[in-house]
């Protein structure tokens, strides 16, 4: 509660624009330590607007007029609310408030909401395991004399942000999957992430190689050798690079890239052109802003629209996850999909792949394992991405929104395919930035399990 320098101001004028208000509400602005409440005078109406901190992503201080001091409150669902105070101390109070409890520092600070001391611990053992991954394997046939479960990885000794157990090929040694590592960015070796019964295809992912201009490393080579014997049907696998080609060129002269099809002979090389998370980030904001415009005429709309970029990226990921979905269904080909790292793009193309290949994952129960699968165990940067913690603005962007978009731009398509429509995304979107539940904390599950 130090943050808190005014905790209740009377007399403020609240307009939320998200809503089509065009009066703004007169009432009360009460701060607590974890949400800002507004209270409406109107005793008939007594509305109340509650404002989960954490949703907050900025706080603008306008110059003080004769009318008063405002705020504009920008936030992270894209909510719009314009707050004006009477006396410009009590907006300086409230403002400087605002900005440290939008802002953590550390995980301790975020009053994590997802604690409930009435749920006693059955209850809240059930809740936790409400999610269990091993048996969304067991579902899609592994481990099986194919694919095995590798305990390589068990207290994260080879890669801290890949999940403790991973499927691996039966045929990959210990020395192979160590070998793979060290020649992967940040460890993150080939492991899998679909297996589709019917074709023995599977979807594997990873990072991408340090190979430089001429670099090569033998277990690697033995380790995608591996993958493309665990599938009996094909004599190759394709290697899904999903950053544009030029991207991953350029990475060849710190050291990095992609796979040199003459020490891979086992491999087709196909590149999509998803962009990196800066290009992602400025498109979202040129969006949000042509949101802001007073009244746009539809010519204004669709000239931001085309101007932001935000369509050409989604179809790039859907592009990406139609490829690999193809591969493995129609031509029974095993795909090993990377960007940089693994964690962003890669996390998107699998996931879009997985509901274009599987009905399971259509389901309300089915998404939420998804999600788990690849986007959580697999190290998504969480905290990072969506700003839980106050940090580099540069590592922010909407990479689960973009996938959540696939799914919803699906879903218009298919409607029937899907037993969720899009109130459900609109919740997972809320719950990835609310912070109110353990699941989206934390960039992987090492510091997960290290926060208790």
């Amino acid at each position: 509660m130090e943050h808190i320098r005014t905790p209740k101001v009377e007399n403020v004028r609240l307009l939320d624009r998200s809503k089509g208000q065009r009066k703004a509400s007169v009432g009360t602005f009460y701060l607590s330590a974890t949400h800002s409440m507004f209270i409406e005078n109107n005793t008939e109406t007594r509305k109340e607007t509650w404002l989960l901190h954490s949703m907050i992503s900025s706080v603008e201080r306008l110059p003080t007029t004769p009318t008063g001091s405002q705020l504009i409150l920008r936030c992270k669902d894209f909510r719009v609310i314009q707050i004006l105070m009477q006396q410009e101390k009590d907006c300086f109070d409230v403002h400087t408030s605002l900005l440290r409890l939008s802002r953590p520092e550390k995980y301790s600070e975020l009053y994590c909401l997802s604690f409930n001391p009435n749920i006693n611990k059955e209850e809240r053992q059930e809740s936790w395991s409400f999610i269990d991954l091993m048996a969304d394997y067991k579902r899609m046939g592994v481990p099986n004399n194919l694919w095995v479960v590798s305990a390589a990885n068990s207290e994260y000794r080879i890669c801290e942000t890949y999940p403790s157990e991973l499927f691996i090929p039966k045929s990959a040694s210990p020395a192979v999957i160590l070998g793979s590592s060290r020649f992967r960015s940040r460890g993150r070796f080939p492991a899998l992430s679909y297996f589709h019964q019917d074709t023995l295809a599977a979807v594997c992912r990873c990072s991408q190689p340090l190979s430089g201009f001429s670099g090569r490393c033998q277990e690697d080579e033995a380790m995608l050798q591996a993958v493309m014997k665990s599938n009996p049907g094909s004599a190759y696998i394709y290697v899904v690079d999903t950053r544009p080609k030029l991207n991953a060129m350029a990475n060849r002269a710190a050291g990095k890239g992609y796979e040199n099809e003459d020490h891979y002979t086992n491999i087709k090389l196909h590149f999509i052109g998803i962009e990196n998370i800066h290009v992602m980030r400025n498109s979202q904001q040129k969006i949000i802003d042509m949101g802001e415009m007073r009244s746009p005429s539809m010519t204004d709309f669709l000239w931001g629209l085309e101007n932001s970029g935000w369509l050409k990226h989604i179809k790039a990921i859907l592009d990406a996850g139609v490829f690999i979905a193809r591969a493995v269904a129609d031509e029974g080909v095993s795909v090993l999909v990377h960007c940089s790292d693994g964690w962003d793009r890669t996390a998107q193309a699998c996931s879009v792949a997985s509901v274009l290949l599987d009905p399971f994952y259509r389901t309300i129960k089915g998404m939420m394992l998804l999600i788990e699968k690849d986007w959580v165990s697999f190290g998504h940067k969480f905290s990072h991405r969506y700003a839980h913690l106050d940090g580099d603005p540069k590592e922010v962007s909407p990479v689960i929104d973009q996938f959540l978009e696939c799914v919803w731009q699906l879903s218009q398509q298919f409607p029937c395919a899907f037993e969720f429509n899009e109130c459900f995304l609109i919740a997972i979107h809320t719950h990835v930035y609310s912070c109110w539940y353990g699941t989206f904390l934390g960039n992987c599950q090492k510091e997960r399990n290290d926060m208790r």
